[in-house]
């Protein structure tokens, strides 16, 4: 509140020094807050609190997968800040939100080393993913936890000077972004074949139209009259404290994605899909230890688990589904208890219910058909089609799916689908 002394958060202070552990940074032992000096109306101070001169982190960098190869993005500085309020623009007419105001952030500010739409994204995509397995944000884009400003600047071919650049304010999607990026491009080369000058300003993105607008024209450094925060003592970071978060380190994605293409032996595009959110990696993890085989917990958690999810509008975090469970019906499934097709059904029964494989199978007395029920069925069914039956035997294997399909219609997906193959087998052998 204006009036009010500020007093340093000390979690944010840790969680500062996690986020340049994992982003390479050199990690300032002495780190002072500044008054970063400007009017606007979600600023009733006047000021913000932030760091210019000493920064809590500096000198940072992420390798980055493309198309094309790696590619290292470097990361001038993150830097820790209160955030300020939130203006809601209406036709006529601007809301002031201050709800935020004070509450601690991260600026992470990178190089200019971004040269397309596909090298921002992979940027992005990466910083949100490691951002949420070291636990410093959940990132949620929908509720302001993540917010991207994006400077575009354009230069000729064969230049070395980077162009007069344009920043977009608080963009909270990365499509908006890409599409930001896009006009921008789009808008700028307008400028400059025109004979005019870009002009360094402050834009806002009107998802709407699909286009920036101009809200200010920006500031530098020296027009913000950075000092020292009176209020607020240098912050001294000690080695021991350092190295003591840095034992509390989780795994990060791409340690993650290395250690899953030695341990489990999956496709890189399966494993980017398991570690693209940390909960889900985890639940595959334990899902494997309770003994199914990663390929078909995979294709569980990915293909299955992944529609239900869908479909219900659910996360992972409130459905009852345990790694348990679902390594109980891989089990099943592998010791031929129960069929895919039964399986299949049990899976949706357990995503509702939150009960057990073997739970359903004694409270609705499921079974797979037997030998015998399978040779029944199997004579039943092949009397009803003779002449498909004599052209089956006759060679014409093409007709092996039609049989295949009608027994599993016939027996409910309760048959076992290699003993109905063998059987067809020896029908077309015999």
């Amino acid at each position: 509140m204006p009036g009010a002394l500020p007093v340093l958060n000390k979690k944010a202070i840790e969680l500062g020094i996690r986020l340049g552990l994992a982003f390479n940074f050199t990690i300032n032992t002495h780190s002072v807050f500044a008054r970063k000096n400007y009017f606007y109306p979600d600023l009733p101070k006047g000021y913000q609190i932030s760091q210019f001169e000493f920064p809590i982190n500096e000198n940072g960098y992420m390798d980055v997968e493309l198309a094309d190869g790696p590619k290292r993005i470097r990361i001038t500085r993150a830097h820790l800040e209160e955030d300020a309020g939130k203006l809601i623009h209406q036709q006529n007419s601007s809301l002031v939100d201050l709800n935020r105001c004070g509450t601690s952030l991260i600026e992470i500010v990178s190089e200019p080393d971004m040269c397309s739409v596909e090298d921002v994204r992979a940027y992005l995509d990466q910083l949100k993913q490691t951002i949420q397995y070291i636990d410093v944000s959940d990132c949620d884009m929908e509720k302001g936890n993540l917010r991207v400003d994006l400077n575009i600047s354009l230069r000729k071919i064969g230049a070395t000077e980077l162009g007069i650049r344009r920043e977009v304010k608080n963009l909270n999607s990365f499509r908006f972004v890409e599409n930001a990026i896009k006009y921008e491009i789009f808008k700028q080369a307008e400028i400059l074949e025109s004979g005019d000058e870009v002009v360094q300003s402050t834009l806002l993105w009107d998802e709407k139209q699909n286009r920036s607008y101009m809200i200010r024209t920006k500031e530098d450094a020296p027009d913000y009259r950075y000092f020292p925060d009176p209020d607020l003592p240098p912050v001294k970071i000690t080695n021991k404290e350092i190295d003591e978060i840095k034992s509390q380190m989780p795994e990060l994605p791409i340690a993650k994605t290395e250690r899953f293409l030695m341990e489990y032996s999956l496709n890189s595009v399966d494993i980017d899909r398991l570690i693209s959110d940390k909960k889900i990696a985890q639940f595959f993890e334990d899902t494997v230890k309770m003994g199914a085989e990663p390929q078909k917990a995979t294709n569980w958690i990915l293909v299955h688990l992944a529609r239900e999810l869908k479909e219900l509008q659910l996360t992972l975090q409130v459905v009852q589904l345990t790694p348990k469970m679902l390594s109980e019906l891989i089990l099943l499934i592998d010791n031929r208890k129960i069929t895919d097709t039964i399986a299949r059904d049990i899976f949706k029964k357990m995503i509702s219910h939150g009960k057990s494989a073997s739970t359903i199978i004694k409270s609705e007395n499921i079974s797979v058909a037997s030998v015998d029920e399978i040779g029944d069925i199997l004579s039943q069914t092949l009397l009803k089609f003779p002449k498909e039956l004599e052209r089956f035997k006759a060679g014409d294997v093409k007709l092996k799916g039609f049989f295949m399909g009608q027994l599993m219609r016939e027996t409910q997906g309760k048959a076992d689908p290699k003993v109905l193959n063998s059987k067809l087998d020896e029908i077309l052998n015999s």
